[in-house]
């Protein structure tokens, strides 16, 4: 397992897998060690993936700043990274939380990053709202599914501001498109996999200046894929639509049937998508 270190001496890992040239992946949660990315539904067939564990998660070393954990001071680990790699310029793939320190990075090295792709991303780094009404609406979307009146109701309450007991884990059907046994295995071993500490810093103030982030990115010359899931609550179509229009060269790409996890969901569909973007 091969490990780097940073400029504030934390010791980072990253796992390396595949055939082809290296695609940089940043993990979501926020906070969660890579490894539930896997194979990106077997985008490994196309390209080595260089899935970065992130500082006190996975097989990263717990950083002696707590402080270090916020967003935007992670920035200077993927660059770290990049230049570890010998890479002159990096191809990145984002998902979810993740894109956030995907969109701060490249705005911060735009020079650094050949082509981005975002991968269902959250939004709070660019400051696009997502309304009640988005989110319901996408969830709507699941009505015919067998678990959808006890999870809509839950939805709905942590809206309000009301959650109703469990609320979070009643929703966890929405996150995928079939609620199998694998989906169920993936959302359980998120708790094991994800570093609470981290994630309640990851966002704290200061962390986000959606303004100069989206002037950046807006001069940002690289290509950009923006893939959304058709199903996805957590980023409904308008906003990856609103994301979309902040970059110069970029493709929408809504997967049909996708929730959050799109290469779980249909690995074929996913994988055809981003491998051609990345050819």
């Amino acid at each position: 397992m091969p490990t780097f270190t940073t400029p504030d001496g934390t010791l980072l890992a990253y796992h390396a897998t595949g055939d082809g040239p290296p695609l940089v992946c940043l993990p979501g949660g926020p906070m969660q060690a890579s490894g539930y990315l896997g194979d990106l539904g077997g985008l490994t067939a196309h390209r080595t993936l260089i899935r970065l564990d992130l500082r006190g998660t996975g097989d990263s070393a717990t950083p002696e700043d707590p402080a270090s954990y916020r967003c935007d001071r992670q920035a200077d680990d993927v660059e770290a990274l990049r230049k570890e790699l010998g890479l002159d310029r990096l191809d990145l793939l984002a998902h979810s939380a993740g894109a956030n320190l995907a969109a701060l990075y490249t705005a911060r090295h735009p020079d650094r990053v050949a082509r981005l792709a975002l991968i269902t991303p959250s939004v709070y780094a660019v400051g696009i709202g997502i309304t009640t009404e988005d989110r319901l609406a996408a969830a709507c979307l699941r009505r015919d599914e067998e678990w959808f009146p006890t999870a809509y109701a839950a939805l709905e309450s942590l809206n309000t501001g009301s959650p109703v007991p469990d609320a979070w884990q009643a929703i966890a059907p929405f996150w995928f498109a079939r609620w199998d046994e694998e989906a169920k295995a993936v959302r359980a071993a998120e708790d094991e996999q994800r570093n609470d500490e981290a994630a309640a810093r990851y966002g704290s103030e200061g962390a986000f200046d959606p303004q100069a982030t989206r002037a950046a990115l807006a001069g940002f010359g690289g290509r950009v894929l923006v893939l959304a899931g058709e199903v996805d609550v957590a980023g409904p179509r308008r906003a990856m639509t609103e994301y979309a229009g902040l970059f110069a060269d970029v493709e929408l790409v809504v997967q049909q049937g996708a929730a959050h996890f799109p290469w779980l969901d249909d690995p074929r569909r996913f994988v055809a998508e981003t491998a051609r973007f990345f050819a």
